[in-house]
């Protein structure tokens, strides 16, 4: 199992998306950790790789954004979620990060969330051992580990992760606060 998480944000997260691979660009090829986001680095990822990175940074802050409030202050930071994903998604002591690396759950901070995107890459993460959870399936869609932590949505896509989804991860995730 790997211990090193490698990805975009922040190592100390309150929230971690993760997805299957890198935005395909010779930097994050051999990326060895996590690194927060500079100096337009969305921007120039989502003109490199194309739309389908564009949209997993919008969805990404649209669900922030629609966290629930008295939980995480995401969207008290901005206007919008537009202004969100501009000023603060994944940079330094924004409380996030999307990886590329499998989740490392150790049971040490049961204030993390981690949400995977896609069921595809969740049941990947189970079958090469690089995940275990005891996910509880809710639909074809969704699931959730109470103990871990871990929610399972569609992958960040318009199409797949639409606004009524993500209304449905946020009602998810203060489930899993009230668990707690």
């Amino acid at each position: 199992m790997s211990e090193q998480l490698i990805g975009l944000g922040e190592q100390a997260f309150s929230v971690a998306v993760y997805i299957a691979k890198a935005p395909p660009m010779p930097y994050f090829q051999t990326l060895q950790s996590v690194e927060p986001v500079i100096n337009e680095q969305i921007n120039t990822i989502n003109q490199h790789c194309g739309n389908g990175w564009r949209k997993v940074f919008n969805v990404y802050a649209k669900v922030l954004f629609a966290l629930p409030s008295e939980h995480y202050s995401f969207a008290k930071q901005a206007d919008s979620w537009q202004a969100y994903r501009d000023t603060f998604l994944l940079q330094k002591n924004s409380k996030t990060a999307l990886l590329f690396s499998a989740p490392i759950i150790n049971g040490t901070n049961k204030n993390q969330l981690h949400i995977i995107a896609g069921r595809t890459h969740a049941k990947n993460l189970l079958q090469q051992g690089k995940l275990n959870a005891q996910f509880n399936w809710l639909d074809d869609e969704f699931a959730i580990d109470t103990t871990n932590n871990i929610i399972v949505c569609p992958y960040f896509d318009y199409r797949q992760l639409s606004n009524i989804k993500i209304a449905r991860l946020s009602e998810l995730v203060a489930q899993l606060k009230m668990a707690k």
